[in-house]
């Protein structure tokens, strides 16, 4: 079965393909000759996961999944949210987005937070969603220098490093991405698309 992933990034591509079951040949939105971007024009993340999906199974027809990702702080009413990529507007820069959440949270003690996923995946005309969370704080400066994103200013619940602190297996493990990944999986296991 070809599954596609409504994605550009080879690199996610190659990630994804070695956790799949025997049998899916995943390929990326540029393999699947869509090379224009899809814009991503929804209110929320699943808005926007099924924006993508949408979009590539109306082109090709065939099995196929997008994600969004968003950090929601709860001080923020759930912003950047949907709005995490450009949160601090163009030219878009994590460095900036960071620095526009920092001077928000300044002062402010109720500091939780959310990294959450959502996959979008249209099997045999059907439409089902995963979600992936991890709760966790925002930091009041910067500690860590991998990642990328947030990764900076989020300590996820029950560590005392950030995820720029820890290795990308590490994160990875426990990651909000993982969660909805493996989620997918276990779902595609089971289920002949």
């Amino acid at each position: 079965m070809r599954l596609v992933f409504a994605t550009h990034n080879q690199h996610k591509v190659a990630e994804l393909a070695a956790l799949l079951p025997p049998g899916i040949e995943l390929i990326s939105l540029n393999e699947a000759g869509i090379t224009e971007e899809i814009v991503e024009n929804g209110s929320k993340l699943e808005d926007n996961a099924l924006i993508k999906a949408r979009y590539v199974y109306e082109h090709l027809g065939l099995p196929c999944f997008a994600d969004d990702t968003g950090l929601e702080v709860e001080a923020l009413d759930g912003a950047p949210g949907v709005y995490s990529a450009r949160y601090a507007g163009e030219p878009v820069s994590h460095e900036r987005n960071i620095d526009k959440l920092l001077g928000q949270m300044q002062g402010v003690a109720n500091r939780q937070a959310r990294f959450r996923t959502v996959i979008a995946l249209i099997c045999q005309g059907k439409e089902y969603l995963f979600e992936g969370i991890v709760e966790g704080t925002i930091t009041t400066a910067r500690q860590g220098s991998g990642g990328f994103g947030y990764d900076p200013v989020f300590l996820p619940n029950g560590f005392n490093r950030t995820f720029a602190q820890m290795s990308l297996e590490r994160k990875n493990s426990i990651s909000h991405r993982g969660r909805a990944v493996d989620k997918l999986i276990a779902f595609l296991k089971n289920k002949n698309c």
